[in-house]
């Protein structure tokens, strides 16, 4: 392989980015023991704990009945990024990005510029714009700079939360996923202003693989944070670890006081094998989508609760066992999803897929429109593409049915989220070395906006 093939340059159409900058992996940080304002820069990080309070709570929510498969639009708003992971707006309209190759990004006003690259993250590698090479690894494996997620009063409390590898060695690499909060504003802005959890990202000398990343505040205003099981499963099983679980967080850090995992008081529910996407139903149910080692799952949470990996993966295995099986798995449709982040769809922007999950599929190249019905409702026409996920060893909160958009559209899709204008907007990730022909493009990653026609 041609030595320049990865590089850690990038292009952007619409403006040039510049690039700004423990405990043991094996352990699970400690907690926060206080909640100051970060950094004492005179703003209170704290929120309301009220779900109720939220402006999409709705209890007596009922889902659509059409099929998924409306005519779409795709306006490009940014391209030649480098393996973009993540989008979050800000209620003002900002909208901040992460690449996996370090980077913070603000796009406002159509352009893009360079935030801040947080210190010690790892240096992980891209392919070129329309390079025909191909690696399962890129440098930096899975890892990288990851979530990122505004906090709900910026710009008065100007907080982006981030998750990213972090290399906490000091004469050997030793690596964690870090979920921090930064001041973008501020003197210093690599620097972390609280570190709230760290995570193995890594066990032994095996590949970085597994990290999760996604960070999202939910309903309650609590902080949620996927983290994978850094190739090893047994951590996932293991509540003391913070690998392989959904963690529910203050803004400072502290475990949210509902969480009862029996473990460490982050923890909000355990045996995930790589969780890439949590968004929430109108009445506050979080749903969360994984990775699996061959089946995909998405899974309705509910605190405390094992969702079974290593030990059970599939319609053999659940079955007869305590662990909770998923709503939706990629077995019923014999196909390979590789789910990564997702939202609840609530805009008027491309009506027919309201009220539905939509989620970025890697593998499979498309995005994937969920309907979950409750179990009184009724459940949507199949169209062309519908699966129902109604199988009996599934879990029965929803009947699951699932339709394909843009398939082969966009490549690799990373990440979907609704904008304050209704229009949702999504990132590829075909610079990871891992896209299928035609792939990438030379216009490759790019940011996206999609309405319906």
């Amino acid at each position: 392989m041609d030595p320049d093939t990865f590089s850690r340059r990038t292009m952007l159409a619409l403006s040039t980015i510049g690039l700004a900058g423990c405990s043991s992996p094996d352990e699970p940080s400690d907690p926060p023991t206080d909640s100051p304002s970060p950094g004492g820069a005179g703003y209170d990080p704290s929120l309301e704990h009220d779900e109720t309070a939220w402006d999409g709570y709705d209890p007596e929510w009922s889902a659509p009945t059409d099929a998924a498969e409306p005519d779409l639009s795709v306006e490009v708003l940014a391209e030649t990024l480098e393996i973009p992971w993540d989008l979050s707006f800000a209620d003002n309209g900002e909208l901040f990005l992460t690449q996996r190759t370090g980077q913070v990004l603000r796009y406002a006003d159509g352009e893009v510029t360079s935030l801040f690259e947080p210190a010690n993250v790892i240096d992980a590698g891209s392919v070129e714009p329309g390079s025909d090479e191909s690696s399962w690894f890129v440098d930096g494996g899975e890892g990288g700079t990851m979530g990122v997620e505004v906090h709900p009063n910026y710009p008065d409390v100007p907080l982006l939360y981030v998750c990213y590898t972090a290399d906490i060695g000091e004469e050997e690499q030793e690596l964690v996923v870090r979920v921090a909060a930064f001041d973008p504003e501020s003197e210093r802005p690599a620097e972390p202003a609280n570190v709230l959890l760290e995570a193995p990202a890594r066990e032994g000398t095996r590949a970085n693989i597994h990290n999760g990343g996604r960070v999202r505040f939910g309903p309650a205003n609590y902080l949620w944070v996927t983290t994978g099981d850094a190739g090893d499963g047994e951590l996932a099983a293991d509540p003391s670890s913070l690998a392989g679980k959904i963690h529910r967080l203050t803004p400072t850090g502290e475990g949210a006081p509902e969480n009862e995992s029996g473990g460490d008081p982050r923890v909000f529910t355990l045996g995930h094998r790589n969780p890439q996407g949590i968004s929430w139903l109108p009445d506050a149910t979080p749903i969360e989508n994984e990775h699996g080692t061959g089946p995909d799952e998405l899974n309705a949470l509910e605190v405390g609760t094992n969702y079974g990996w290593p030990e059970a993966a599939s319609a053999e295995e659940y079955p007869d066992t305590d662990y909770r099986p998923p709503v939706a798995s990629s077995q019923v449709e014999g196909a390979t999803w590789a789910p990564s982040g997702s939202t609840f769809y609530r805009g008027d922007a491309a009506p027919t897929l309201s009220n539905r999950l939509l989620v970025g599929c890697l593998v499979h190249q498309r995005l994937k429109a969920f309907t979950l019905t409750p179990p009184d409702g009724e459940p949507p026409a199949l169209g062309e593409t519908g699966v129902r996920h109604d199988a009996d060893w599934l879990d029965d909160a929803s009947t699951v049915t699932s339709h394909d958009l843009l398939v082969n559209e966009l490549g690799r899709v990373r990440h979907v989220e609704e904008g304050p204008d209704g229009a949702l907007y999504a990132i590829t990730s075909n610079r990871d070395g891992r896209a299928k022909d035609p792939f990438p493009r030379e216009r490759d990653d790019v940011l996206v906006r999609i309405t319906e026609s």
